[in-house]
């Protein structure tokens, strides 16, 4: 099927005889309403981190995925493959770390290392079920077209608020008069013309996001007309990554006064200089201080606009599972919310900000809901990796599993969330001139660095037992060399079973 059919055309054409195909059970699967082949929700937030009212957090207001949590399962100790978009995002979509795929900055697409895969959304398009993304699924503008049934959709409305819009254009206009290139990231773009937090005083659908969800929303009450045709639909919004732009009202839920800072605004002590360090994109914003030294009132300020950006997020999901209900889809339907990677909002001193190898960065929110699961409502705290995602939604949905994939099906655990796990979560991130790869065990974070012949030269040993902010790298204190050891072996038997998978 080619990808420019139009949709009518293709929801015709993938109808006709497979659709009311009944798939047998298996062990440990959540089975679909009445055989059918089950529907895939997929919904994305940008720069999210597990700071949700499910995951513990007490000031947060996320009503909706809270209630999709007790209707699924919160996985408590999930982790991104690398913390930065586009490679977290092609990790997550290829079920392949990034030590397979190589791509390891914004830019490349996935085809340009691997140019036959067959990604998540492939493998369900390829088996009849329509496939659609809408907003930020992979990277805006490196997208896959042979993932979707049709081209991807992307939201034309604002970003900003209107004093901000006008900002962001003046400098178009500007470079354009001066007769340069117009940058779309870096410094000096556009972009970071606008503020990093704003607060108008709109409708949600006035912003990106909510346009999003109105897409969302009559997409899905096409796919309700043609209840035999299944679908995998892509839902990716845009906050809370910076800016953080939402309306007025999502600000009014957290007061400055009520808002605290946290503690540990220091780098992880003993850390490699190189390793210790976040992105700079947070700082070309046009109100972020140029000395970069970010005050109490400033950082509360930022708190204030990304915990608003996340209620944004959270009131936009809600409207779409609402709709879901309405539409008697849910029954049919399996539910995938996840954000890209974690996020610092001043732990550290990083501000806006992952670009690492620490927990805050590769920590992330995964909450899974399928019907029939036997443990809906219980969380799990078994280590999983997002290259974990794809073997699991197509073992939900009964279809068979290419070669090459690098993760292990979390399936099980929807029925039984204490059930012996992975020993570790793999996480990767070039600084420096050197390669790092965090392994995150049960109690420890171990992170190996390498220079670019291979050599180690560096590493990191955090104790979450004791330190789970990991303020101090302890991996220099005589007494852990046996444990250091141990952990090197670990990693490199890792490194050595993907290589034969």
């Amino acid at each position: 099927m080619k990808t420019s059919c139009s949709r009518r055309d293709f929801l015709k054409l993938a109808g006709l005889g497979v659709a009311g195909a009944a798939l047998a059970p298996r062990p440990g699967q959540a089975a679909a309403a009445g055989g059918k082949r089950p529907n895939i929700l997929f919904i994305a937030s940008d720069d999210m981190r597990p700071q949700l009212g499910c995951y513990g957090d007490t000031v947060v207001k996320s009503p909706n995925l809270d209630a999709l949590a007790a209707r699924g399962m919160v996985f408590k100790r999930a982790f991104c493959q690398q913390a930065l978009c586009s490679p977290s995002r092609i990790s997550l979509l290829s079920g392949r770390h990034p030590w397979t795929t190589q791509i390891y900055q914004i830019g490349p697409p996935l085809r340009s290392t691997l140019p036959d895969i067959v990604t998540l959304p492939q493998l369900f398009k390829n088996n009849g079920w329509f496939t659609r993304s809408l907003g930020k699924i992979f990277h805006i503008g490196i997208d896959d077209a042979a993932s979707w049934s049709v081209p991807s959709w992307t939201s034309k409305t604002m970003r900003y608020d209107p004093d901000n819009v006008a900002k962001v254009k003046a400098a178009a206009d500007k470079l354009r008069a001066a007769g340069r290139e117009i940058p779309q990231k870096g410094q000096g773009a556009p972009q970071f013309a606008g503020a990093a937090f704003s607060a108008p005083d709109c409708a949600d659908d006035a912003l990106t996001d909510g346009d999003i969800t109105n897409k969302a929303i009559a997409e899905l009450r096409e796919f309700a007309q043609k209840p035999e045709q299944p679908f995998f639909l892509g839902v990716g919004f845009v906050n809370p990554h910076v800016p953080w732009v939402a309306p007025k009202r999502y600000y009014d839920f957290y007061p400055l006064a009520d808002l605290k800072l946290p503690a540990n605004r220091y780098v992880p002590k003993n850390a490699p200089a190189y390793a210790a360090k976040s992105g700079d994109d947070f700082y070309w914003y046009s109100n972020v201080p140029k000395d970069r030294v970010i005050s109490d009132d400033f950082g509360r300020r930022c708190l204030q606009g990304y915990l608003a950006a996340i209620s944004y997020v959270d009131a936009c999901i809600g409207r779409v599972l609402a709709e879901l209900d309405k539409l008697g889809l849910r029954e049919n339907t399996i539910i995938a919310f996840w954000g890209d990677h974690g996020y610092y909002m001043g732990e550290h001193s990083w501000w806006g900000g992952k670009h690492n190898n620490y927990e805050g960065a590769t920590h992330a929110p995964l909450i899974v809901a399928a019907p029939g699961m036997k443990a809906a409502g219980k969380p799990t705290e078994a280590l999983v990796e997002f290259v974990d995602i794809f073997p699991s939604l197509a073992e939900l949905a009964h279809l068979p599993l290419p070669d090459g994939l690098e993760g292990k099906s979390f399936a099980p655990l929807l029925d039984d969330p204490k059930l012996p796990w992975k020993a570790v979560a793999i996480s990767e991130y070039p600084k420096g001139g050197h390669q790092g790869t965090a392994m995150r065990t049960d109690r420890y974070r171990y992170v190996e660095w390498r220079d670019k012949k291979g050599q180690p030269v560096d590493c990191e040993l955090y104790d979450h037992a004791s330190d789970p902010q990991e303020n101090e790298n302890i991996a220099g204190q005589p007494e852990q060399a046996k444990l250091i050891k141990e952990l090197a072996a670990q990693l490199a038997a890792c490194r050595q079973r993907k290589r034969s998978m």
